[in-house]
């Protein structure tokens, strides 16, 4: 486990070489028994909450000067990896930043690696949760991992009601029945009010991460390191393989846009499907945690609730999908020894708490999950524990083949086995890339 500053007097003399700096730095809080004055002017970058995050700094600020020199920048969503990318090229970026786990391949030759020598693959994986570990590349520890946000099923109370249903589905194989029932379409077969947004890849939010997390459950892998280290594509079952779950998934998730099935539930014609839920019109939406308080907000009267992710039924190891969040220290930092100070401090136990909290958004780190919890917190922290991820070459590349597959599908364009072998192609294109 991580304790107070013990990593930093390696980290910082094998990531950075700073030998003077860190010795001052170690002298004065682990030798010394006291904190140092500062570690100078320390800025980050990230998507999450601007109010939320600056609020918990001023927090520990009162309690901890030297985080009076730290700040926080967001930039929205949609800009942040080409403002990013621009800023590191230039080093005009941050002193840290905050990554998405399927960017750590993207960013891994722009940052400094933590070497395994002094955070080794054992200490971390009992820090922090199984999900956190794509921040684990070839040479050492990627990014320090911060929260989690879990994906969850958001299910309209009346909708699910009306349908029959005294509760949502807990197992994939009850979403037959329940679209069946709670799909409502028209003399013509047109869709007016939807079981579940299932199917399609433009309309369905998160399509690719539902995809892949049928996959996971499965038991398959979709890339994976050779002996040699190398990142291969696994779509599909390689010579001497077992034969790999992918097709059965893709299945699966394609039906529930196919006209000729009973539990026929979806089609690209429908709104995106958190608007679509927002709006009433849909009975189950496959979600992030994170999207509880927009969805409130986009309709404060919608009688809604969240429950944990579905499974395969008589499964023995559940999986979920999630988006793990964690800091970064670039190469063109102008205070990289300050910054990876900062990390570690925010990932301790107290700090990701309180980040944690204001977030409305789990910790990465075990020991804060394992906290006593209530209500809603209790449930998407025991969903965050249960996160899988898994290591994405490019988050906009795979997102462009995941589409192609499925509605190579989902058109008659391709059949189930040839839109697995063209993905796969594609995907071990984008690796070499």
């Amino acid at each position: 486990m991580l304790k107070n500053f013990s990593l930093f007097q390696t980290i910082l003399l094998s990531a950075f070489g700073a030998f003077a700096v860190a010795a001052m730095i170690i002298f004065s809080v682990v030798v010394g028994g006291q904190r140092a004055a500062t570690i100078g002017e320390v800025v980050i970058w990230g998507t999450l909450d601007q109010a939320a995050f600056t609020a918990v700094l001023r927090q520990l600020s009162e309690e901890d000067t030297r985080y009076r020199s730290v700040s926080y920048v967001q930039i929205d969503e949609a800009e942040y990896e080409k403002t990013l990318t621009e800023a590191l090229a230039s080093a005009q970026g941050p002193d840290l930043f905050i990554m998405r786990h399927d960017y750590a391949q993207t960013h891994a030759s722009k940052i400094w690696s933590i070497p395994f020598e002094t955070l080794s693959q054992e200490q971390f994986a009992s820090t922090f949760i199984d999900g956190a570990d794509t921040f684990i590349g070839s040479d050492g520890v990627l990014g320090v991992p911060l929260t989690v946000d879990p994906m969850v099923l958001f299910w309209n109370r009346d909708s699910t009601a009306s349908a029959g249903f005294a509760k949502p589905p807990q197992y994939w194989d009850e979403l037959f029945a329940f679209g069946s029932e709670a799909t409502k379409r028209s003399q013509t077969n047109a869709i007016e009010r939807s079981g579940v947004a299932l199917g399609e890849y433009r309309n369905v939010d998160h399509a690719k991460d539902i995809l892949t997390l049928l996959m996971l459950q499965a038991g398959a892998r979709i890339t994976a390191r050779n002996s040699a280290g190398d990142l291969t594509p696994t779509l599909i079952a390689r010579a001497g393989d077992a034969q790999a779950p992918t097709e059965s998934a893709l299945r699966f998730y394609t039906d529930f846009a196919n006209p000729i099935k009973t539990h026929y539930s979806w089609n690209r014609s429908l709104p995106k499907s958190q608007r679509a839920f927002g709006t009433g019109t849909l009975a189950l939406y496959l979600g992030y945690a994170s999207e509880e308080s927009l969805i409130r907000r986009i309709n404060p009267n919608l009688n809604f609730a969240v429950a944990p992710m579905l499974q395969i039924r008589d499964e023995a190891r559940l999986v979920n999908a999630g988006r793990v969040y964690g800091m970064a220290v670039p190469k063109a930092a102008k205070n990289p020894q300050g910054a990876l100070t900062v990390a570690f401090l925010l990932a301790g136990a107290g700090p990701s708490g309180q980040i944690s909290r204001a977030l409305g958004m789990p910790s990465a780190r075990r020991e804060v999950l394992a906290q006593p919890a209530t209500g809603l917190e209790e449930l998407v922290n025991k969903q965050a524990i249960l996160v899988k991820t898994w290591i994405d070459p490019g988050p906009e590349e795979t997102d462009a083949i995941f589409r192609d597959m499925i509605e190579g599908v989902t058109s008659g364009a391709a059949k189930l086995s040839e839109a697995l072998q063209r993905a796969d192609r594609a995907l071990g294109e984008a690796i070499r890339q």
